[in-house]
């Protein structure tokens, strides 16, 4: 019998192969950023809110051999407007610029910016709206900070030399 797909064989031998290449995965417990990183962030709601996915991310630091500084902006634009000139859908606009450096030597190892955006409804009350802006504001924290973890992992050798 032939077949047309890779057997698992070829599978199996693959993934042999990627184990001893020392491949490790990049948030295994084995990572040189997991507990090393002290996080700074805005004196704001959504400052909080990043520094708390960062360190749920990536560990709150005992001895920290990096800092990271994050500072994050927002805006909000319309996203849907009624005939009668009624705003019922709004665009949270979010933008976090990072900066990593060693803590011992102060030589910066990285940088970046990320952006993204959450929506939320205007249609119901005035409570409801600010709810639900309360809750956009919330998912883009996370949604940024999530971003910025990705680009730090990305890191991981820069980190090792």
């Amino acid at each position: 019998m032939s077949s047309k797909h890779p057997s698992r064989r070829f599978a199996v031998l693959g993934l042999l192969a990627l184990g001893g290449c020392g491949f490790a995965p990049v948030y295994g417990d084995k990572s040189n950023l997991r507990d090393a990183i002290k996080f700074t962030t805005d004196q704001t709601i959504s400052g909080y809110r990043i520094k708390e996915r960062l360190e749920q991310r990536l560990g709150r630091a005992t001895a920290p051999r990096y800092a990271m500084r994050v500072s994050m902006s927002q805006s909000v634009r319309s996203a849907a407007i009624t005939d009668d000139g009624d705003t019922t859908r709004y665009n949270l606009i979010g933008t976090a610029n990072w900066v990593l450096v060693d803590d011992a030597s102060g030589r910066q190892i990285g940088s970046g910016s990320v952006d993204a955006f959450t929506s939320y409804s205007a249609t119901g009350t005035t409570t409801a709206t600010q709810t639900a802006q309360t809750d956009a504001a919330a998912r883009l924290a996370v949604i940024l900070a999530d971003m910025i973890v990705t680009r730090v992992m990305a890191l991981g050798p820069r980190l090792e030399q």
